[in-house]
């Protein structure tokens, strides 16, 4: 790999509710710096530059490799369906007419749609799934001449067809650096860092993409690596508020008691947050995150009525969400409640259950989503096809929602706010707040000034 060159693209845009940091290609240029010493790799973000400055650099580096992380496929919001497939095709575009690279492909967004999006993007390869290994035996296949065909996770073309190779594998030692040039732009425009903690979840809510991405099988991060960074990023950086990126934060909990353990012997006082469900999780167990610095949690709880949990397939029931909020509140760890409304076998009697039940949690914040994004290889969009909301040949790649026919989503807002607490719907603009609260140099979730 002498002096050949890797151009790693962030193509990432969205910024609601908050700008989140490239991670995955900091993972990806952790791995190739240690793996592939030789390789000179740059990085460019969308966030932060231009077309006009990407095709600048195109021009000055001259990449041999350009690898384009996809993070989203849309904004997930019903209210406006913003796809960003044209963003991302106009990315391809100029890195083919502003370079000779080889452009290879990726990314969690990639990873939903992976025949579909290469079809529709046309880059040389694509990577499924995690991408260590993948890119770099890519990467050193190219150089040498030698066989890619039975590289896990790889997209290519022969002849007139597309070769999909299974994943059969996955990565157990990740390595991350954050590239300081990027990090003060989220650090003051995000208020976090984010980390990861664990890959692949063991659940199987019908509408998620987790497992298609990550797989179900659940791989732990090395506590010792976790928290030698968190102490690279306190002491070189100051920065003190991290975001734990995990599916679900509170699986392979003998593995989040030796985190802990280890984050408080480092007396590192960072805070942090994560996403969490009701599912194995005590009192005990937050008690120890918390003397390790949880200072909030995001709760996938989706729905208040038990049936509607029944029907998601989530692992836990409305009275272990009552009891877990409860324990939250009694050791101070601000939390907020993100729904599903309308999703399927949803009812107005299943809707006025949540309503009734949000009475019951004191000192949060409700975000709802309306109805289910559908995306397929899940069990909602077979539910979709059934129900014949969908055609069975429907690729999706467009933002499709299923919204139970049971409910009048126009009156929606208006029980939320007979409840007396704190709801926040898709489609109010609360930017303009959070940005003067950024200002002020408010880290953290800036719903947490929000609780009631």
């Amino acid at each position: 790999m002498s002096n050949r060159r890797l151009l790693l693209v962030s193509a990432n845009r969205f910024t609601v509710p908050y700008p989140v940091y490239p991670l995955g290609i900091s993972y990806l240029k952790a791995y190739l710096n240690e793996t592939m010493p030789s390789l000179k790799i740059d990085v460019f973000d969308f966030m932060t530059g231009s077309f006009e400055d990407y095709i600048k650099l195109l021009h000055e580096i001259k990449p041999d490799f350009t690898g384009i992380s996809l993070r989203n496929i849309d904004d997930v919001n019903i209210y406006r369906q913003e796809s960003f497939i044209s963003h991302y095709r106009q990315i391809i575009k100029s890195t083919r007419e502003n370079s000779s690279s080889v452009i290879v492909i990726g990314g969690s967004g990639f990873s939903i749609y992976p025949e579909l999006l290469f079809k529709t993007l046309e880059p040389d390869f694509a990577v499924y799934g995690e991408g260590e290994i993948s890119l770099e035996k890519l990467l050193s296949a190219i150089e040498n001449n030698l066989d890619y065909s039975t590289i896990e996770g790889l997209l290519y073309r022969e002849h007139d067809r597309i070769v999909f190779n299974e994943r059969k594998t996955f990565f157990n030692t990740p390595t991350l650096s954050f590239d300081s040039g990027m990090l003060d732009y989220y650090w003051q425009n995000s208020g976090m860092l984010n980390i990861q903690t664990k890959r692949g979840c063991p659940y199987n809510c019908i509408y998620c993409t987790y497992p298609l991405i990550e797989g179900h099988r659940v791989r732990t991060i090395d506590p010792g690596r976790i928290v030698k960074t968190l102490t690279d990023l306190k002491h070189r950086f100051n920065i003190n508020y991290i975001f734990f990126t995990d599916s679900v934060f509170n699986i392979s909990n003998s593995f989040n008691y030796r985190l802990a353990d280890k984050m408080i012997e480092a007396e590192l006082d960072i805070r942090w947050g994560g996403y969490f469900n009701f599912a194995n999780i005590d009192f005990k167990l937050l008690e120890k995150l918390r003397q390790a610095g949880l200072k909030h949690i995001e709760f996938g709880t989706e729905s208040l009525s038990d049936r509607m949990l029944e029907n998601y397939r989530k692992p836990f029931t409305v009275s272990e969400v009552l009891d877990i909020s409860s324990a939250c509140n009694d050791l101070e760890i601000d939390f907020a409640h993100f729904l599903i409304l309308g999703g399927y076998g949803e009812t107005e009697s299943t809707l006025a259950e949540t309503f009734e039940n949000s009475k019951k949690i004191n000192r949060t914040v409700f975000f709802p989503f309306i109805g289910m994004r559908i995306y397929p290889g899940t069990r909602l969009h077979e539910i979709a096809i059934a129900e014949k909301a969908v055609k069975p040949d429907d690729p999706l790649l467009e933002p499709v929602y299923y919204v139970s026919r049971e409910i009048d989503i126009d009156t929606l807002k208006e029980k939320a706010k007979r409840t007396q607490k704190q709801w926040i719907f898709p489609d109010e603009d609360m930017s303009s707040a959070m940005m003067r609260m950024r200002k002020r140099n408010r880290k953290g979730p800036l719903w947490e000034y929000l609780l009631k």
